[in-house]
């Protein structure tokens, strides 16, 4: 019996040097109504988001809860609908071309809470099974792809297949999820916080479970958390959001070793070491983010950054390049003609540096 083609893999249409995913301005600001004569505002929760994802490479996302993250995640996989910008994935434009039906083939989404993204009244086995089903598998083929899933993620089917998810541990039920997610043999999968809520022994699990799916199915994951430490472990590449923005991206050593933005340097600098020469003495962000509703002008950070000037609160930067490959910040003090004092032209860094 043929494998039906809902379980076939999506053939790559545009070569290895075409980004898998190209985001181009996206954004999604949700109405909320209330305040001063209940006058309605909006929260920009994503702000003229761009960037791509590589074929085969893992883009982790950080920054703060409420920077964008989850939301763009959503966007992303069609949950929730844009105000504006385009999604491309690999070479289709979803919706003229690409249509949301298969899309989800592509994309597969898994989330933080392994409980709740599980329908309790199915079974393991029904539960990777539905999303072929729903597709026009035939039921024992189905059943059959889900056994299959199960022995990929590390669970006998011969134990877990007639079980539900009351009955499983949190690091099983979230091996469930990455199995269901792979149903349909997609070519991206958003993690979402996937490993957030799971013993640290268990997310290490997890964790190579993931790298080891990705090399034999040649899978492309974005990677979202606020754990550093994993971040830097799984992923190729980094975007760094902070209210709805990219602030700065590039390869991940070239981050750790070399951050642009301040906000991606007090992310780092408050990642908790178990070095105690190295242990954090003072914060290295203060404050709370400003509201979504009203964010501040110019560069949204400026308002707790310790580098801040005036030209911060009127000019808002845009992404651009550090001189490093491929990595990009949206900071005054990385553009040359910004009039940041800091802001140092590229010829005087040479020799900066030849006088070093």
């Amino acid at each position: 019996m043929s494998e039906p083609e809902a379980l076939m893999p999506i053939a790559d249409v545009g070569g290895p040097r075409q980004p898998l995913l190209s985001i181009r301005g996206l954004s999604k600001h949700f109405a909320v109504s209330g305040g001063f004569l209940g006058r309605k505002s909006v929260v920009r929760a994503v702000d003229d988001v761009s960037f791509e994802v590589g074929k085969g490479e893992v883009l982790g996302i950080v920054g703060e809860s409420g920077c964008g993250k989850s939301t763009t995640a959503r966007l992303i996989i069609g949950l929730i609908e844009p105000d504006s910008g385009d999604i491309t994935f690999d070479g289709e434009k979803v919706g003229p071309v690409l249509s949301l039906r298969q899309l989800r083939r592509r994309v597969q989404m898994v989330f933080q809470d392994s409980y709740a993204s599980l329908n309790p009244r199915l079974t393991i086995e029904d539960t990777i099974a539905f999303g072929p089903k729903i597709h026009g598998v035939p039921t024992v083929q189905a059943r059959e792809r889900a056994q299959e899933l199960l022995r990929k993620v590390g669970l006998d089917p011969a134990q877990f297949a007639d079980r539900y998810p009351h009955e499983l541990s949190g690091g099983q039920r979230q091996r469930i999820n990455i199995a269901r997610a792979l149903a349909l043999a997609p070519r991206l999968v958003v993690l979402d916080e996937a490993v957030s809520a799971l013993d640290k022994s268990v997310e290490a699990q997890v964790l190579n479970l993931l790298l080891d799916l990705k090399e034999a199915l040649g899978l492309t994951y974005i990677f979202i958390s606020h754990d550093l430490n994993v971040v830097r472990f799984i992923s190729d590449r980094v975007l760094v959001m902070y209210l709805g923005e990219v602030v700065e991206s590039g390869p991940v050593e070239t981050l750790w070793s070399d951050a642009k933005h301040p906000y991606t340097r007090a992310l780092l600098a408050a990642m908790p070491s178990l070095d105690p020469d190295r242990r954090t003495e003072q914060a290295p962000i203060a404050g709370d983010p400003p509201n979504p509703i009203n964010p501040p002008p110019g560069c949204r950070f400026h308002t707790r950054c310790p580098y801040a000037e005036a030209v911060c609160g009127a000019i808002a930067p845009k992404l651009m390049g550090t001189g490093n490959a491929d990595h990009n910040a949206a900071c005054l003090m990385v553009d040359p003609a910004s009039g940041h004092s800091r802001a140092v032209a590229p010829k005087q860094k040479q020799l900066e540096a030849v006088n070093v």
